[in-house]
């Protein structure tokens, strides 16, 4: 069985799954990138992605919303992509 931490980054419907957070804030963030952007990251950029759904949601809220960031750099580079990628296509509706 397939733990929250190993998830593979190539069955797109288990990385699907876990995008699906617990709190509004995180789904209109998470899942507009998800959709859009996913299948175009590299593989090790895809690996960052799904190591961040690992992470808490309050901590995920915290980063997403710019009140505080993660102490990895590589995880710090992946919210800043997010948020970069969401501003550039606009508002979603959810």
């Amino acid at each position: 069985m397939e733990s929250k931490n190993q998830l593979d980054i190539n069955n797109r419907s288990r990385v699907h799954w876990a995008c699906r957070r617990g709190m509004r804030e995180l789904d209109i963030s998470i899942m507009p990138f998800f959709e859009h952007e996913y299948d175009s990251l590299s593989l090790a950029d895809k690996e960052v992605f799904v190591r961040l759904l690992t992470c808490d949601d309050p901590d995920l809220f915290n980063w997403l919303m710019n009140h505080g960031e993660p102490n990895d750099t590589e995880l710090q580079r992946m919210v800043a992509l997010i948020q970069t990628r969401n501003k550039a296509r606009g508002p979603v509706a959810m």
